[in-house]
């Protein structure tokens, strides 16, 4: 992403604070030191608004919690990561639904294929009885959710060839997606050429030709300059994806109870401001990329989902998961199985 459109965007679009805090009591040195990792760019809202957050932690605190924050995979590939914050080497890290599933199957209820129309129904889920069943099989593993679900935002499909404007145009589509059993089956269900690979590996691969699109939301294509080696963006929406800001469960627990609740609150806090951010700037980045020479292409993503419902893909994912996992994605999606 150039100086200029970060810039521009994210302060017009995300209204950012200043990353620096003033403190206005004396700190004293730190009782527990810990990381958080994130995969995005410096300059996404994620990154922006996590920094806000862990300055107030650490004001808050009296600098009793210091967390810093490593972002765009420093420390590692997203599954490296997610290896790291189970064997809690990293204390905290952020981490999409879509990848988590590798690990956690349940997370990836959420990015089932065209299951929100917009953010209302997203949200009614998240925040609702669909988050809390999400957030419960996370917590059976070495690792727990710290707060409520960042934006990621609606996925978009790329290309650097044929047009997609249909479900038929996908047909033998090389497309990448993320390590998601969920996005890989969506897309095979459309008869596409899908393949996972890391993120970190994206830009070279659609570079070289390897694959001819990728799927990713508005805000990341923009932040990681997926613009240049691609020419045209439809607005498929197929689907919507999170990310879950991760603890490790024995590093949560070292800290005393005052101090979670401290991290809970201002992360949660990040995470409100976060999601408007991705929202104003998902409408601002189509003007922003298109100067950047990507065409924008408008589906009729209700096509799309018919044709989905045609395929085995809900029946397959709705045996996966069991009826009452699915209960809770259906009592906002609506019937998809």
């Amino acid at each position: 992403m150039s100086q200029a459109l970060s810039r521009r965007t994210l302060l017009a679009g995300a209204a950012a604070l200043p990353l620096a805090t003033v403190f206005t009591r004396p700190v004293r040195a730190a009782e527990f030191e810990y990381k958080l990792a994130t995969g995005q760019d410096p300059t996404h809202p994620v990154n922006i608004r996590v920094q806000e957050a862990l300055n107030r932690i650490r004001e808050a605190s009296n600098g009793r919690l210091d967390i810093k924050l490593f972002p765009a995979n420093q420390l590692g590939s997203d599954t490296d990561l997610l290896s790291q914050v189970r064997n809690g080497s990293v204390e905290f890290f952020n981490l999409s639904t879509s990848i988590l599933s590798t690990f956690v199957p349940a997370a990836a209820l959420p990015n089932t294929g065209f299951a929100f129309k917009d953010y209302n129904e997203v949200w009614k889920a998240m925040d609702g009885g669909l988050g809390t069943y999400v957030r419960e099989q996370i917590a059976k593993t070495p690792i727990q959710t710290v707060s409520k679900i960042w934006d990621n935002g609606f996925r978009q499909i790329t290309s650097s060839t044929k047009e997609i404007r249909t479900p038929e145009d996908l047909k033998g589509f090389k497309i990448r997606v993320p390590p998601s059993p969920m996005l890989t089956s969506l897309f095979k269900a459309f008869e596409a050429g899908a393949a996972p690979l890391n993120f970190n590996e994206l830009y070279s691969a659609l570079q070289t030709k390897i694959f001819e699109g990728q799927e990713n939301p508005l805000a990341i294509i923009a932040t990681t300059r997926l613009y240049e080696v691609q020419k045209t963006c439809s607005l498929t929406g197929h689907v919507w994806d999170g990310y879950w800001m991760l603890g490790n469960k024995k590093a949560v627990q070292r800290l005393p109870e005052d101090l979670r609740a401290l991290v809970s609150r201002e992360l949660d806090r990040s995470a409100d401001d976060q999601r408007a951010d991705i929202v104003k700037l998902s409408e601002s980045l189509i003007k922003e990329l298109g100067s950047k020479g990507i065409t924008f292409i408008e589906v009729d993503r209700q096509k799309f989902r018919d044709a989905l419902g045609r395929t085995t893909f809900y029946k397959d994912w709705k045996s996966k998961y069991g009826d009452a996992a699915w209960e809770h994605l259906e009592a906002v999606s609506g019937k998809l199985a």
